[in-house]
């Protein structure tokens, strides 16, 4: 395997994750949702309905890019530990899970909003405060996800960390990214008030994932002198690190 070509590909694929999965989950919630005013935002989401509905085509692809990514990252670290590689594949496709249910959510606000006709037994403003319902319920879904996003980065930043031919601050940046996500999941859940503050405060750690996605593609892979890929693959997690 052409480890520099491996290494380009995984970051070709991270980056277009990271351009379709921001407007979905930033731009488009902050430019529709009306915070505690279901009618506002319904009117805003049936005002720009295409713009709604192209966000929820945004976050599928974005997340069948997640798994193409993880696949890919799969290919480029498998031979330096196969069962910590193994774990990162599979933490990403239970993410990816996560992510297409989550996503029926939006679908059953926008229902909700357009008032389809088999809703019309419903009056409006019902219609509208449980669509916003389904849009509270995105978004928590989300923050259920952070968990997920921030996990898999854990065997992520261990095979970076061991590969010899990525740099280990990197790996140890994508730990500590780990961290960060989790425990902003658990802020989210548990002290929702404080969550705005503690991600300001996870920025710097959230910037690993950037860090490893400019490093694949500008720099590539390449083995560090007197080095060699680890064939370790059977050692178990908290060993040989």
């Amino acid at each position: 395997m052409n480890l520099n070509k491996a290494a380009r590909e995984a970051g070709a694929i991270y980056l277009s994750l990271a351009i379709f999965g921001p407007f979905a989950l930033i731009y488009v919630p902050n430019k529709l949702v009306v915070r505690g005013d279901a009618a506002a935002t319904a009117n805003n989401v049936v005002s720009h309905e295409m713009l709604f509905r192209i966000a929820i085509v945004a976050d599928l692809i974005s997340v069948v890019l997640f798994i193409f990514a993880g696949m890919a990252l799969y290919r480029l670290l498998h031979s330096v530990n196969r069962l910590w590689a193994l774990l990162m594949l599979g933490l990403v496709l239970v993410s990816a899970a996560v992510g297409f249910l989550n996503v029926l959510n939006y679908v059953a606000a926008l229902n909700l909003f357009t008032g389809a006709d088999f809703l019309s037994a419903i009056d409006k403003a019902q219609r509208d405060a449980l669509g916003m319902l389904f849009m509270r319920l995105k978004s928590q879904g989300n923050f259920i996800n952070e968990m997920f996003w921030g996990v898999w980065l854990l065997p992520f930043g261990l095979l970076v960390y061991r590969s010899g031919f990525l740099p280990r601050v990197l790996g140890i940046w994508l730990i500590f990214n780990c961290a960060a996500y989790v425990v902003l999941s658990m802020i989210a859940l548990l002290f929702p008030v404080a969550y705005g503050t503690a991600f300001l405060v996870a920025q710097p750690f959230l910037f690993g994932e950037l860090a490893i996605i400019l490093w694949l593609l500008i720099k590539g892979a390449r083995m560090r002198p007197g080095s060699s890929i680890p064939t370790a693959v059977g050692t178990p997690l908290g060993e040989a690190v």
